[in-house]
């Protein structure tokens, strides 16, 4: 039989792979009796040219069926997306993110370079590393980080680099920009990114420490994975400033203050508490 084709988010087609959905579903913390229920359900009904939002959307509808936390953990990449409108959740989530990894972070600070002020997303220091942050958040899947964004962010960089130069205790301290995005770099902005020495960090890369691998290691997830929460209730969190599922279980009261009745806020908690667990 020949090999069933889907349509990507950015719009390319690709051979299908059920072990892809397999193994993503096994991440999300599925036991393997569920991950066999979803993918012979997927398999029966995949079809040339289905894209993966819909595979995405069938296996994340049978788990949260099943498994509430589980269903909660499969969807981190659409919940990253669904911190916005605007960027600042996502810049939040990125500066809460290195705090958990021992930086000291600040976040939107205006920074003298030696020609110009910058607004600069997050500045990020850990013993003598001192990082310059932007964060590009996308609320669409397809769309990439380009060559354009490494470029802006290095020139940039490079002239704050020339300040902080000059500052005391400088000159010994190594300096680096960044850019972190929800979504994924192009082969290019890889490329320009590393050659001229940028941390670039993206969903899945580097291979093995992208958002998502960072995000399962310490449970920090972002409170729009929660299922049980409507969109309206993620919004006005947001709105608040709060952006993790970790800020809910320290500080309930959250809940209420959003009109949440008694007995919804309980099950909210219960989701949020495990899914806090790194995985």
């Amino acid at each position: 039989m020949d090999k069933i084709h889907i349509i990507k988010a950015s719009g390319e087609k690709a051979p299908f792979e059920i072990g892809k959905v397999r193994h993503s579903l096994e991440r999300a913390g599925a036991d393997k009796l569920l991950v066999e229920e979803i993918v012979q359900e997927i398999d029966k009904a995949i079809y040339e040219g289905m894209t993966t939002k819909k595979i995405y959307q069938m296996a994340f509808k049978i788990l949260r069926r099943k498994s509430r936390v589980s269903a909660s953990r499969y969807k981190l990449k659409k919940a990253l997306m669904e911190l916005g409108p605007s960027g600042y959740p996502f810049e939040k989530f990125v500066g809460a993110l290195l705090i958990q990894e021992d930086f000291e972070t600040k976040i939107g600070v205006i920074v003298k370079g030696n020609c110009v002020q910058h607004e600069v997303d997050v500045i990020a220091e850990k013993d003598n590393k001192h990082y310059m942050i932007e964060c590009k958040y996308h609320s669409d899947q397809g769309r990439f980080c380009n060559v354009k964004i490494p470029l802006y962010i290095h020139s940039r960089f490079l002239d704050v680099e020339k300040q902080w130069g000059k500052q005391q205790g400088h000159k010994t301290k190594f300096h680096q920009g960044g850019v972190y995005t929800n979504t994924r770099f192009t082969t290019d902005a890889i490329q320009y990114g590393t050659c001229v020495g940028l941390m670039l960090t993206s969903w899945d890369y580097p291979k093995g420490n992208g958002l998502k691998e960072r995000i399962d290691k310490s449970g920090l997830h972002p409170l729009t994975s929660l299922t049980t929460l409507t969109k309206a209730e993620k919004s006005k969190l947001l709105d608040k400033g709060i952006v993790l599922c970790k800020d809910i279980n320290e500080n309930p009261s959250l809940l209420e203050q959003i009109g949440i009745a008694k007995q919804r806020q309980k099950k909210i908690l219960e989701d949020s508490e495990e899914l806090c667990t790194a995985h």
